[in-house]
């Protein structure tokens, strides 16, 4: 994203929570922002566009955040699930998106309305999936039912919390308390086989994002987070960043990648190897290469 496109998004984020969405007009954001409105609408077909641009980009930064917190760590560390999640909430605090979610239902816009539903469905798929990293494949017919159970405890504990007298607990109290309870919680519904919701509706919630999808995608964005920790040592790494953030944005959501192009980066990608930490980050490259191989060359092509 250029850096003229992300000064209008970052114009707009600032009105939203100063105005609130609903009252905040393209003229404002034109007025701020220091733009022609046909500038405008060669980024944004609409205000609406521009909101979902804004989480979006708020979210995949959190994705990278978190994966970061994986790297060389144990999966089932249930610790790192903890600094996981306080990671969302601080994030969802500093750019205060709640009050935009909020004010986002209260509306009667359909298309954003879905989209926060959708988001949201994200979430609970993501709490069900390091549920599995953490409990285990003979849990995983309840970690649905436990993923919706964590997020609505978590909420709830979070608000009642700021609605507290006296002295309020931190964020870290509040997620390590609602994460050793749903420990139990665990325990409890598999030893009871009790089963409210099958994890297989999760494909009907998201049909874009089947299980096979979404392993890939944790592990490219795992072997990035890597690379670019690797990378953060070196000059010129926000130039690196970018290559491999377009390799990212382009197996991940172009509908047709350019093989052409990403060949390129990743040989750009190889010419950059730190001296200091080549091997690691060699290897790394190495599994970066193995994923976009799967993407250019599906499996049914390979045995050809």
């Amino acid at each position: 994203m250029n850096d003229r496109k992300q000064h209008v998004i970052d114009t707009a984020h600032h009105l939203f929570f100063e105005k609130g969405f609903q009252s905040t007009s393209i003229q404002d954001i034109l007025d701020s922002s220091g733009i022609s409105k046909g500038t405008f609408y060669n980024y944004f077909s609409s205000k609406n566009e521009l909101l979902i641009e804004l989480i979006k980009s708020i979210y995949k930064q959190l994705e990278t955040d978190r994966n970061e917190l994986m790297i060389g760590k144990n999966r089932s560390d249930i610790g790192i699930f903890i600094k996981q999640v306080e990671l969302h909430l601080k994030t969802n605090r500093v750019n205060k998106l709640l009050s935009l979610f909020e004010e986002v239902m209260m509306s009667n816009d359909s298309d954003l309305k879905e989209f926060l539903k959708q988001n949201h469905l994200r979430n609970v798929h993501w709490v069900f999936r390091r549920f599995t990293d953490i409990f285990g494949d003979e849990k995983k017919p309840y970690l649905l039912d436990c993923a919706i159970m964590f997020i609505g405890m978590l909420q709830f504990n979070l608000k009642f919390n700021s609605m507290a007298f006296g002295t309020r607990l931190g964020i870290h109290e509040i997620v390590r308390y609602s994460v050793n309870r749903i420990v139990s919680i665990v325990q409890e519904v598999s030893e009871a086989d009790d089963i409210l919701l099958d994890p297989s509706l999760l494909d009907q919630w998201l049909p874009g994002c089947m299980q096979e999808n979404m392993e890939f995608e944790q592990k490219l964005h795992y072997v990035i987070a890597s690379m670019k920790k690797v990378l953060r040592e070196t000059n010129d790494f926000e130039k690196y960043y970018e290559l491999l953030d377009f390799i990212e944005e382009e197996l991940l959501h172009s509908k047709v990648p350019r093989g052409f192009l990403i060949e390129s980066v990743l040989n750009s990608l190889k010419a950059a190897a730190p001296d200091e930490k080549a091997i690691p980050y060699l290897a790394e490259l190495e599994k970066l290469e193995g994923l976009a191989t799967l993407i250019l060359s599906p499996p049914s092509e390979q045995t050809n």
